[in-house]
């Protein structure tokens, strides 16, 4: 293969991936619009639909309530992750997990 063909080759691609990225922005912006007809139709806001992010992978989705609850404390625990070091130290002296459900 030539040079010139590996140049036309090169030039064909970049106008190919311009066509691709105005296809993709024309179908978003039609997208946008379609959504937008329906939010209006039916009276919705973003508040409605939820428009906080996905959380990216590794990220909590939020805090979780507390199960457990050390009343000398009030120290608490959620029973996810490791186990606290007073509740393990109650359990070894023999209480048991359900003294301190909430």
């Amino acid at each position: 293969m030539s040079i010139d063909a590996l140049g036309d080759l090169l030039a064909q691609k970049a106008a190919l991936e311009k066509q691709i990225a105005e296809v993709q922005r024309s179908q978003r912006s039609e997208a946008i619009g379609r959504v937008k007809a329906l939010m209006a139709e039916y009276g919705l806001t973003l508040a409605d639909i939820g428009s906080k992010p996905a959380a990216a992978p590794g990220q909590t989705k939020g805090k979780v309530a507390a199960k457990y609850r050390n009343p000398a404390t009030g120290d608490t625990w959620s029973g996810r992750g490791l186990k606290p070091k007073w509740l393990s130290a109650a359990l070894a002296a023999g209480r048991q997990i359900s003294d301190f459900a909430l």
